[in-house]
């Protein structure tokens, strides 16, 4: 058995029209979008305890019993992250989820677990092949990234060994900071990487390695056959396309 963390902090995104103080807490199909991803996990063969942060008043009102642990929301992803953690803090692996994933079922949650168990990561991250993705879900607009093998787009889960976070966290800010300024970005990953990126023949064994090297990590890519992982609501339009999928009276 595991443990999960959902992190609903404050990303409202382009929903901010809709009346709601956190975008977690969105009506789909008259439940809260958070509910669906806790559902998920609950009934995951998998996971112990659940973990959330984010806005805790609203949260215990519709979650009740169903987390064990509710944490106030801090401001960014990383005090978020660091807060929601505190009781998983020395565990082997965790997930980490987003609260914006309400097509996610049990089912998919225990196949990236299974796909994850024997790879003796540091860190696995899901991506969903792009003919996949279109073909569950054509109505959805996602980012794609081409490589060797294909077009990916990533996931919102991840399995971790929460006691590398410390080590990537620098790193990950830079990333995040530097990812519209390519001249940076390749200071980061190396201009060879960007080079085969542009030119859409990076492998993900390359990718796997340089990370893990710049993170003196085990990092994994896991190819999931299920893109209800990659396809979180950002906008009203996507609340449509959920609802619709999720055959909403």
């Amino acid at each position: 058995m595991m443990n999960a963390v959902i992190l609903a902090g404050d990303n409202q995104a382009d929903v901010k029209a809709i009346n709601v103080i956190n975008k977690a807490l969105l009506n789909i199909c008259g439940r809260p979008m958070v509910e669906y991803v806790v559902d998920a996990l609950r009934g995951s063969s998998y996971i112990d305890r659940i973990s959330i942060v984010g806005p805790v008043e609203f949260l215990t009102k519709h979650l009740g019993e169903k987390v064990d642990y509710y944490f106030e929301e801090q401001g960014s992803f990383f005090q978020n992250l660091d807060t929601a953690i505190q009781p998983f803090k020395e565990d082997k692996n965790i997930i980490i989820i987003s609260s914006d994933i309400p097509m996610i079922t049990s089912q998919v949650i225990d196949d990236f677990i299974n796909r994850c168990a024997d790879k003796d990561a540091d860190l696995c991250y899901p991506i969903v092949d792009k003919k996949t993705n279109q073909s569950m879900f054509p109505g959805f607009n996602r980012t794609y990234v081409k490589l060797k093998e294909g077009s990916f787009t990533g996931g919102n889960i991840f399995y971790i060994n929460p006691r590398v976070i410390d080590s990537c966290r620098d790193f990950v800010i830079k990333l995040i900071d530097y990812r519209k300024t390519p001249w940076k970005t390749a200071g980061l990953l190396g201009m060879d990487l960007l080079t085969m990126l542009i030119l859409g023949r990076l492998p993900i064994s390359y990718i796997e390695k340089r990370f893990s090297d710049l993170l003196n990590i085990k990092a994994v890519a896991v190819i999931s056959p299920f893109p209800q992982l990659a396809n979180d609501v950002d906008k009203p339009s996507d609340i449509e396309m959920v609802e619709k999928y999720l055959s909403c009276d």
